[in-house]
């Protein structure tokens, strides 16, 4: 494939119908000022959150035919068509409560696992077994952060804490806690448990209101038609009429999340009063406490059971509401915890707390139980990938196929360390004066699993820059291959200028780096899998931090341990603090909300179908809003629509565009640019977006043309042929920078443009006016007529 010239062609004839351009922007957003290129807009259609703009003398345009001149001009040339712009980016960065998803970066990763898996057959039994996996991954999370809460609050600060005058001295905020009628160890607990209640309460507060709001867009006006058949005879996932609508779900796991998260702080009040009354000749009645381990056990029956009953429904729309899971359980969790509640209250004379809380080491089997189902969701993945239908993956298929269970294991390493961070942070400031756990300290500090893990990041981190500092060596003996060509792709230049080659060289270099992703991820993901292993073990077997078990090994390792403890102990801390500065800038500062939104961009584009406490999926919205505007203006114009998306833009205007019917779909061409759709969405998510989706969606549209660059680190190619021997979607890539050196013409250096701008390009021009032209010359089908409920003109 050579480097296009970028010249603009494809001869024209008469057209009388409008046309229109729908753009949607990529990641961290744009102004429709920007995407139209003008200071005078309007919104024609949408709210605040996301909606359609228009110029403001475009805002009729199709009333007044024949108005607009051809563009480039040329005779015989079609009107320039009318350009409008959906602005999404609000939809993840607008209220400034997104501030707070920022507390929910796990969750939003274990939530990818499930749209990571292998492009097997639907119906293949270990796709079940996929799901049900990752979602109990997914609840452990969960159960994790909600532990952390109880560790900080009822452990450090109710049981050690409050039982300690050196640590409670100078806390007047602890004074209910240590004398009157709350100083005994039960009901100080009951006290301290509202934190981690309250930290329930909240994310069900956030995964509700975001549910109402991204779960319940309206289902298209016409649902769309038969798709073309993958291999093994399935329609694509993202053409079904009930992808993108999934309420009933997300209610029932958000159910069975908040049950888990109020029983969790139930199972750590309940285990440390047990521990008490067990003793022979306790003054709480003993039927009262196992009638209480009963419920707390037949809560978490009920609702591992609600979590993985059912799955997806993506065949049709499903509004439905499961009003018993989605209202007993949690109801029902309440009751439990309030009886729990009221036994560690009851009247208990001459108990007293020291060490740390009973019921502590459920971190440890908690950690285990995270690594054995990531090693269970990697057999499953690995079965599904060899279930693949032959050219399902074509070699592309990151981390052949196991990307899923890496990711899931990953986001129980970072709920550890954000969980490990806090209670590291919380107990150093609890005991100002001494080090938790130390001799001297005034309290006995968090788990010593923590202290471990901890001192496995500094390791971890190793292992990156290792990685970093091969990409680098990498990149450079890449510019030196690559420079020398250079030159030779430029036409008519009289000579060789070689700080430019090696700029232009460079950047193509290290756009390639994006290709070695799989390749970082499985290095820390083998490497997180060791690391977490032996700092398991570490803890276990010696029940002491590194620094103290290391104190008998020989020569430097001491010293190496006990620095490791402090800086990991310290990265852990640093990487919390850094979350909630970042968390409160962002919600007084619009624009540190639009650079956060770029992560939820990329992270929260599929819907919650794991974790309902994760950021939720703007595609829920965006989808929709698009489908319902392609179908609503060609129905009630009968014109011809070009949809072109840069970056994740192009991945939103390809799940729009399968989500139309038939008909619709006929009279839409679709034009993409920098786009991810195979480079990261093909290889990382390849049930959806690998090479057999799209050559289906290549066949299911008339017209679709890809733009990309060598040096762009995120759009790439998506490597499908053209339909019926027509043009191959993919045109030869442009070049970057247009122009080699200085011209007569051109006199300033042109810039190296890599992901951006791709617009200014003439070619951009060139294939929008070429799309338009071979939609009519098709002579797309006609559309039913339809009421434009949200169009205007």
């Amino acid at each position: 494939m050579t480097l296009s010239d970028n010249r603009p062609g494809a001869p024209a004839g008469a057209h009388h119908e409008p046309a229109l351009e729908l753009l949607v922007h990529g990641v961290g957003g744009t102004t429709p000022q920007e995407m139209l290129g003008d200071p005078r807009t309007v919104r024609v259609t949408g709210d605040g959150t996301a909606g359609i703009h228009r110029r403001t003398d475009d805002a009729t345009a199709e009333d007044r035919p024949g108005e607009r001149p051809a563009h480039p001009p040329s005779a015989g040339r079609a009107p320039r068509p009318i350009p409008e712009a959906y602005c999404w980016s609000n939809l993840t960065s607008g209220n400034s409560a997104r501030a707070l998803w920022l507390l929910l970066l796990p969750f939003m990763v274990a939530n990818l696992a499930h749209w990571m898996r292998p492009a097997a057959p639907a119906r293949h039994p270990a796709q079940r077994v996929y799901d049900v996996l990752v979602r109990l991954v997914a609840l452990s999370l969960t159960v994790l952060l909600t532990a952390a809460a109880c560790e900080v609050a009822l452990d450090l600060v109710a049981w050690q804490c409050a039982a300690s005058e050196r640590c409670a001295a100078g806390k007047p905020w602890l004074r209910p806690l240590t004398g009157g009628w709350w100083s005994q160890p039960g009901r100080r607990l009951v006290l301290a448990a509202l934190p981690p209640v309250a930290l329930t309460a909240l994310l069900w507060w956030l995964s509700h209101r975001t549910w109402s709001a991204y779960e319940s867009a309206s289902p298209p006006p016409r649902p769309p038609g038969p798709a073309h058949p993958q291999p093994g005879g399935e329609r694509p996932a993202l053409s079904l009429p009930g992808f993108w609508y999934g309420r009933r779900l997300v209610s029932r796991l958000r159910a069975a999340h908040t049950a888990a998260g109020l029983l969790t702080v139930a199972t750590a009040l309940l285990t440390a009063v047990l521990d008490h009354d067990r003793r022979p000749g306790g003054p709480v009645p003993t039927g009262w406490g196992w009638t209480a381990a009963v419920a707390v056990a037949a809560g978490w029956a009920a609702t591992v059971l609600v979590a993985v009953r059912k799955g997806r429904t993506e065949s049709e729309p499903d509004e439905r509401i499961d009003r018993l899971a989605s209202t007993v359980l949690p109801g029902a969790a309440v009751g439990v915890l309030a009886l729990v509640a009221g036994y560690a209250a009851w009247p208990r004379p001459g108990w007293s707390s020291s060490a740390q809380l009973p019921g502590t080491g459920v971190f440890a089997w908690l950690m285990l139980l995270q690594g054995a189902l990531a090693a269970a969701t990697a057999v499953t993945a690995y079965v599904l990938h060899r279930a693949t239908p032959p050219g399902s993956c074509a070699g592309r298929c990151a981390m052949g196929g196991l990307g899923g269970a890496a990711v899931a294991l990953l986001a129980c390493a970072l709920g550890g360390v954000l969980t490990g961070g806090t209670a590291q942070r919380v107990a150093d400031w609890l005991d100002k004066d001494g080090t938790p756990g130390m001799a001297g300290g005034a309290i006995t500090g968090p788990p010593v699993l923590l202290s471990w893990q901890a001192a496995a990041i500094p390791l971890l981190l190793l292992v990156v820059l290792v990685f970093a500092s091969g990409a680098v060596v990498h990149v450079v003996r890449e510019r030196g291959r690559l420079t020398p060509g250079i030159v030779d792709s430029y036409e008519g230049e009289p000579r060789e200028q070689a700080s430019r080659s090696r700029r232009i060289a460079g950047a193509v270099a290290r756009a390639r780096l994006t290709d070695a992703a799989p390749t970082l991820i499985a290095s820390v993901t083998a490497a997180t899998l060791l690391l977490g292993g032996g700092a398991l073990a570490g803890a276990v077997r010696t029940e002491l931090p590194p620094g103290a078990a290391a104190r008998a090994w020989p020569g430097p390792l001491p010293a190496a341990a006990e620095a490791a403890q402090a800086l990991g102990s310290w990265l852990m801390g640093a990487v919390v603090l850094l979350l909630v500065a970042m968390g409160r800038r962002a919600y007084r500062d619009a624009a540190a909300r639009r650079t956060i939104g770029i992560l939820w961009d990329v992270g929260t584009f599929w819907p919650r179908a794991a974790h309902p406490f994760a950021p939720p999926c703007y595609a829920e919205r965006a989808v929709p809003d698009l489908t319902w505007r392609m179908s609503t203006w060609t129905a009630r114009t009968g014109g011809r629509l070009v949809i072109s998306g840069h970056s994740q833009g192009s991945v939103l205007a390809a799940a729009a565009v399968w989500q139309l019917d038939p008909a619709t779909r006929g009279r839409v061409a679709l034009l993409t640019y920098g786009s991810p759709l195979e480079r990261l969405y093909g290889r990382w998510f390849p049930s959806c977006f690998g090479p057999g989706p799209l050559r289906a969606l290549a066949e299911e549209v008339d017209c679709w043309r890809n733009l990309w660059r060598r040096t762009d680190p995120i759009g790439g190619p998506v490597l499908v042929d053209g339909e019926d021997g027509g043009p191959e979607v993919d045109r030869d890539p442009l070049r970057d920078p247009l122009r080699y050196g200085r011209t007569p013409e051109y006199p300033l250096p042109e810039p190296i443009r890599g992901h951006g701008d791709y617009r200014a390009d003439p070619a951009f021009d060139a294939e929008r006016a070429a799309l338009l032209d071979r939609l009519a010359a098709r002579g797309g089908p006609s559309v039913p007529a339809q009421p434009d409920r949200g169009a205007v003109g």
